[in-house]
């Protein structure tokens, strides 16, 4: 019996026959289709682009950070990201049709913000991505339900994620996937560079192990590349960033004091990197090597070395790997060698099994110390770490320490004794009441100066004449050299840092049923890296920075998208 699927064909060619057209004769009725013109009317310049459709790159984006300089990195990186694709990042919430909230995990108050700015963007009829160490630790927690999230070694999608919620409100997730190379524009003042992701300690209160994972430091030559290449555009101040500077290179056979003396080659006059926080146990086999560092006239005579509590017994709980004595030995060794250094430090109040004895030596501590800077936190169990389930100090002790803490670190004042110094400082930023410039000198202790434009990015010399508990005001030297770091003129908030230069362009023609189209304007050039992300993906045990401009090594020429 045939089958179904026998043909009365023998063979394909036998669909042919003699009354079709030839190839020829086809090829020949082409050339007399004459095609009708479609009229364009022209945009006027300056003006939004109008639609109906949704076109991914054409919207205003709001970007919101919690936490730490970490993360700041990281919000910085993704902003930098959407506005080298074309989006628009705005300080206003308001105006904006995408709210992107990266969070921080280390406390309760910080995720409250994060949780209760996501109920505010969904009653504004919002688009949420949610990325930072909360939805890494716990993406399945019921508020982020049906949001799109961005896990933190997966940065570099960001903007595959957030065309994927401004076309159709899809939830993608990409929480697990492998970290890959891509273009990483910065956003300006100062600029973060990010050494590592992660720490090496496991400690029981923090719940950031939990999201970013084991170790991963990235190459000293692609730190320092984009370094250079920051200065070159302009940049006159670098933070190192990190869990724990300290713990730099221990993944890949090298140290923090390694990648710093190839970092100062880098520095031109007149613009200055500060160290990120380090931990004392890996900053103790480094002493010597960082007094020399510190004293650097391109280096801020500044580290954040956290103590956390001066109690040994509440240190072992919290699995800190280093007794209060270390930690007197960085600072002693520091401020002998370093006249002058800034020392910042971290605490905990109301860690669980804090005796009144454990608090009180954490007071002689900072009464010994008078630290300038100092970052005290009232203890919160984190869920899931191993500080929660041991037995809480009640919340009212807690509140009384801290609040004792606090009064003693505001009964002194650790500059009253400079009024009357010449000093030399950076001026990097506003301050919070837009009145001032805020500036740094060596110590990076801040001094506020007088907002003139001329002094934007510039060194210049002051006479101090007031003080205050956190800040100092000085007053401009007359006729004192003001004096310009870089080759380039700083870049101002809001612009890309960190893009190639475009001199010529391959023209990919893109499905706009598979890829969005990409709005191109004179500084919306991506590379196709950008957006066929899946299909370069590099599965190796390298690490490369995420700020590190690499399109180089699979394209030839940038790539220009455009719709079919």
């Amino acid at each position: 019996m045939p089958s179904a699927c026998d043909s009365l064909l023998d063979d394909i060619e036998d669909m042919v026959t003699s009354h079709d057209p030839t190839p020829h004769e086809r090829q020949f009725a082409r050339r007399n289709i004459v095609p009708r013109p479609r009229r364009h009317q022209l945009q006027p310049a300056g003006e939004e682009l109008q639609t109906d459709s949704v076109i991914p790159g054409t919207q205003k984006v709001w970007v919101r950070t919690w936490g730490c300089s970490h993360n700041s990195s990281d919000g910085e990186y993704m902003a930098g990201q959407l506005a080298a694709s074309g989006y628009k990042i705005t300080e206003n919430p308001s105006d904006a049709d995408l709210w992107l909230l990266n969070s921080c995990t280390v406390k309760n108050p910080a995720e409250d913000h994060f949780r209760n700015s996501i109920k505010k963007a969904q009653e504004q009829n919002k688009k949420v991505v949610v990325a930072g160490c909360v939805p890494q630790a716990q993406p399945r927690t019921d508020y982020l339900r049906e949001l799109s999230i961005i896990g933190v070694q997966q940065i570099d999608r960001v903007v595959e994620v957030v065309d994927e919620a401004i076309k159709v409100f899809r939830h993608v997730d990409i929480c697990h996937t492998y970290q890959c190379v891509c273009i990483a524009p910065d956003v300006y003042d100062p600029l973060f560079l990010s050494l590592s992701h992660s720490c090496l300690n496991a400690c029981t209160y923090c719940k950031t192990k939990h999201a970013r994972g084991d170790l991963a430091s990235y190459p000293i030559e692609e730190l320092v590349e984009r370094a250079r290449q920051s200065f070159q555009e302009g940049i006159c101040e670098i933070w190192l960033t990190s869990e724990d500077t300290g713990a730099y290179g221990r993944d890949i056979g090298t140290d923090l004091p390694s990648l710093l003396w190839e970092l100062v080659k880098e520095i031109p006059e007149g613009a200055m990197l500060r160290l990120g926080m380090t931990n004392p146990p890996y900053i103790l086999e480094h002493l010597e090597e960082m007094v020399r560092i510190l004293q650097h006239p391109r280096v801020y005579a500044f580290l954040h070395v956290p103590v956390q509590s001066a109690s040994d017994s509440v240190l072992m709980d919290m699995k800190r790997e280093y007794c209060c004595a270390d930690f007197r030995r960085v600072t002693d060794f520091l401020q002998e060698r370093v006249p002058g250094i800034t020392i910042a430090t971290d605490i905990i109040c109301g860690f669980p099994g804090e005796t009144e004895e454990d608090f009180e030596q954490t007071m002689e501590l900072v009464r010994q110390y008078c630290f300038p800077s100092l970052f005290i936190n009232q203890f919160y169990p984190r869920p899931g770490t191993p500080a929660a389930k041991m037995e809480q100090v009640p919340a009212h002790v807690k509140k009384q320490r801290t609040k004792e803490l606090s009064a003693l670190f505001h009964s002194y004042k650790p500059y009253d004794h400079k009024i009357g110094e010449r000093q030399r400082v950076l001026v990097t930023e506003d301050s919070f009441d837009s009145q001032y410039y805020v500036a740094h000198n060596k110590f990076y202790e801040q001094v506020l100066v007088p907002k003139k434009p001329e002094f934007k990015g510039k060194m210049i010399e002051v006479d101090i004449y007031e003080a205050g508990k956190h800040y100092m005001k000085g007053r401009p030297v007359e006729d004192a050299r003001v004096f310009t770091p870089s080759i380039a003129q700083p870049l101002q908030k809001g612009q890309v840092s960190g893009l190639p230069q475009v001199t010529s362009f391959d023209v990919l023609c893109v499905d706009e049923v598979s890829l969005p189209a990409r709005k191109i304007t004179q500084h919306s050039q991506i590379t196709v890296r950008s957006l066929l992300d899946h299909s370069w993906r590099t599965h190796n045990n390298t690490h490369t920075h995420p700020s590190f401009t690499t399109h180089t090594r699979h394209l030839h020429k940038p790539v220009m998208i455009i719709s079919c």
